[in-house]
């Protein structure tokens, strides 16, 4: 069983950046794609990037593309979402989140396909 675990996080002005990490313990992040979530209070959550395990594919949503990059460390045992231009809408709880299967352009987004969630990190943007 993976037990990612998320810091970052925090208090941004708008236009400004923060980076988010995904960790887990003996490197299991190394053999998993992973994904990123964001969720408002009383929404769904929402898919916003996912990488491959060998980070050789990465997907993103239409509101975070160009904003948002997903990367893995160069040991593959962290994943990154470095988020810039951050805009008050980003407001919201975000997650890592972790499959067994190789994500694909139709279902990357998709919750159901990731089967271990960190514990999630709020980013709030403000003056």
């Amino acid at each position: 069983q993976v037990q990612p675990v998320q810091s970052g996080g925090g208090l941004v002005q708008p236009g400004g950046s923060l980076t988010l990490s995904c960790a887990a313990s003996g490197h299991q992040l190394d053999a998993h794609a992973v994904g990123w979530f964001r969720q408002a209070p009383g929404k769904g959550r929402e898919g916003i990037s996912s990488i491959s395990k060998s980070a050789g594919r990465t997907y993103y949503a239409g509101p975070v593309k160009g904003r948002f990059t997903t990367s893995r460390a160069s040991a593959k045992s962290t994943v990154f979402l470095q988020m810039n231009s951050l805009k008050p809408d980003d407001t919201v709880t975000y997650y890592c989140a972790v499959r067994t299967s190789m994500p694909g352009a139709s279902d990357w987004w998709d919750e159901e396909l990731y089967a271990y969630w960190g514990q999630g990190t709020q980013v709030t943007v403000s003056p």
